[in-house]
């Protein structure tokens, strides 16, 4: 649950009245799994829930139309003893470029995942799950994933798909595969290979050291045009990203560090921009020189290259007495798009009290964030930030 404070974009609106800034609650996750190794070599899970359910939250206009089924697979364990192949298939979180494409986003360090790392979300996906067959396991130290995709057409995403124009924007016509894949070697501890979601932070019970790979490619993924639209010029989606992971037990884990580096290439094709703001707030905006949108939204997603780090300490287990302990934490994305003068920047700092672990926690964020502007056509630049913090109650079980 989310208690959020938001200075708003310029000339943002909700329900047509002017919100220089917003307070409202939301449920960002409300989930529940069920999965079960039902014999030695057969394996399912499933997830069904909701996300960004506030004030404004309505699908067709009905705010009751919410939940659905975020996972549902089933997987073959090919060796009984070991976890070197497993093949499965169905809707499923399992893909490339990163560990936060595939977040287990009830152990995240950060109040919420990096989302431009699930680079297609809600667009040719079902938020971040693809219907897809797929490979994984581990060989000795090494953690591999590899995955072919079914991509859903861009005009079922509920929304109206962005006309064509002379930026890269999902094509509506024709369909192609998906390809990804993800490689990771662990240098001291094994991550677990129960589900296909990777673990934000062990905080301190494991030592985990690695370097990952990973690629997403589809071949005529958007589209564009040089003559107004008489004539569609296609182009493939090209992702790639090196990224290293430290989450480690420092002093007899009476601390414990959790780092995160990556490099992310991300070619959607000319000029591709997507702006997202998470659970936004405002539903409008009167201000036709405001590029980022309302509420809390900003460049999100778009052809470019991207840095992102995230770094954080926790304090001793016993720090809060009963009460558990702390665990401050930033984060910072930097990125620079092809279709902006400046680059967009992201920064968020926060504290996590884990009253029980990942099972109980509240945690504040705060977050500054690019504003970008554009005069009637003209180059896109960042005039100012925009700030944001919340409250977050986790229960995890």
């Amino acid at each position: 649950m989310w208690l959020r404070w938001n200075r708003s974009n310029p000339g943002t609106t909700v329900n047509g009245e002017t919100q220089r800034q917003t307070f409202d609650i939301g449920l960002r996750r409300t989930r529940m799994q069920l999965y079960g190794q039902i014999s030695d070599h057969t394996f399912f899970y499933t997830q069904f829930g909701m996300n960004n359910f506030n004030f404004l939250a309505q699908n067709a206009g009905n705010r009751k139309l919410a939940a659905f089924f975020h996972d549902a697979l089933g997987e073959y364990k090919v060796f009984r003893n070991n976890d070197k192949l497993k093949i499965g298939a169905g809707l499923t979180i399992t893909n490339g470029l990163s560990r936060f494409s595939q977040p287990s986003v009830g152990t995240i360090m950060t109040t919420d995942v990096p989302v431009f790392l699930q680079a297609t979300v809600d667009q040719t996906d079902e938020f971040a799950r693809k219907l897809s067959v797929y490979a994984r396991g581990q060989l000795g130290k090494l953690d591999y994933r590899i995955a072919v995709s079914d991509p859903f057409p861009v005009q079922t995403n509920g929304q109206i798909a962005p006309p064509l124009s002379s930026h890269a924007n999902f094509t509506t016509a024709g369909h192609t595969k998906q390809y990804q894949g993800f490689f990771m070697y662990n240098f001291f501890d094994q991550e677990p290979h129960t589900t296909p979601y990777m673990t934000g932070t062990f905080l301190g019970d494991k030592k985990i050291v690695n370097l990952e790979a990973g690629f997403i490619y589809q071949k005529d993924a958007t589209w564009y045009t040089n003559d107004g639209g008489a004539n569609a010029l296609y182009e493939n989606l090209v992702l790639w990203s090196g990224a290293a992971f430290a989450d480690l037990p420092v002093q007899a884990n009476k601390y414990a560090l959790s780092a995160y580096l990556g490099y992310f290439n991300t070619d959607y094709g000319r000029n591709y921009i997507r702006n997202n703001g998470i659970m936004n707030p405002a539903n409008g905006s009167n201000d036709p020189t405001n590029f980022n949108g309302a509420g809390n939204a900003y460049p999100m997603f778009g052809t470019g290259k991207s840095v992102y780090a995230q770094v954080g300490w926790r304090l001793a287990p016993d720090l809060l007495g009963d009460q558990g302990t702390l665990m401050p934490y930033v984060s910072f994305r930097h990125s620079q798009y092809d279709r902006l003068i400046d680059p967009v920047k992201v920064l968020d700092g926060g504290v996590n009290w884990l009253i029980n672990k990942h099972q109980t926690k509240v945690s504040l964020n705060y977050q500054l964030r690019s504003v970008f502007m554009q005069q009637a056509n003209g180059p896109i630049y960042q005039d100012r930030n925009a700030s944001s913090a919340w409250l977050q109650y986790q229960v995890s079980f």
